[in-house]
């Protein structure tokens, strides 16, 4: 069986490594102020790829941010995909031509459906579908956007996306476990890929997003946050279990 790539996150804010719970900008832990030496530490433990959100951009649009992220794309070897405060085909050439790998669209997707079609043209794109409840949340989890996932992803299915990132809000950071009711649903209402974000707190977690399985469809890959940097789950362990299971 195809198993999941695995997404270490790095989430920056001022440009330091940091961590939200559950998307709340006031529950923040700083966990490195060097996210290059981060980056290249997941890269060495075997990541598939390295998923980094701008938060300071997706809260203001603002892409403070960017310097890293082009830093990082120039310095890692295993492929970067990127969100947060994407707004524009401007802004996501400037990424795709930092040597990012895939743009993450999230609030300006909702705002703007034309514009997932119109990045795909320059390079692959993931929309981002953040859910409280079953709301898609959008400006850094701040405010609802009264779309639901089914109409969501049947929405962005034929706009040329590449991939879907999945994030439950209420279970990001806490480490309680996936969605797995919710990207069940996902799996059976869309061919697209789906990435799970959000709640993994354990190997076992890992091993219950792999074993979905709807008509073949599979999760095509799990963003791992706080679970890595808490030490619930080594990501060197991860990837060499996925491989023998």
């Amino acid at each position: 069986m195809t198993v999941p790539a695995l997404f270490p996150a790095i989430d920056l804010r001022g440009g330091r490594c940091v961590r939200l719970v559950q998307g709340d900008y006031d529950r923040e832990t700083v966990y490195s102020d060097d996210p290059l030496a981060q980056a290249m530490a997941f890269q060495e433990e075997g990541a598939d790829w390295v998923h980094v959100v701008d938060l300071d951009a997706a809260l203001t649009g603002d892409p403070v941010n960017r310097p890293v992220v082009a830093a990082l794309a120039a310095a890692l070897d295993v492929p970067v995909q990127t969100g947060g405060g994407v707004r524009s085909v401007s802004d996501a050439r400037s990424l795709f031509d930092a040597g990012v790998e895939r743009v993450v669209l999230g609030t300006a997707a909702v705002e703007d459906p034309d514009l997932v079609r119109a990045v795909a043209a320059y390079g692959p794109v993931a929309v981002g579908l953040d859910l409280r409840g079953e709301e898609v949340a959008v400006r850094g989890w701040t405010q609802g956007s009264g779309l639901g996932l089914d109409d969501a992803l049947a929405r962005y299915a034929s706009l040329g996306t590449a991939a879907f990132v999945i994030t439950r809000i209420e279970r990001d950071g806490t480490l309680e476990g996936p969605d797995l009711e919710g990207l069940t649903r996902a799996l059976a209402i869309t061919e697209v890929e789906v990435v799970a974000s959000g709640g993994v707190g354990q190997l076992s977690d890992i091993d219950d997003l792999a074993a979905l399985d709807v008509g073949g469809r599979r999760i095509g890959g799990i963003v791992l946050g706080r679970a890595l940097y808490e030490g619930t789950v080594a990501l060197n362990k991860a990837v060499n279990h996925l491989r023998v299971n």
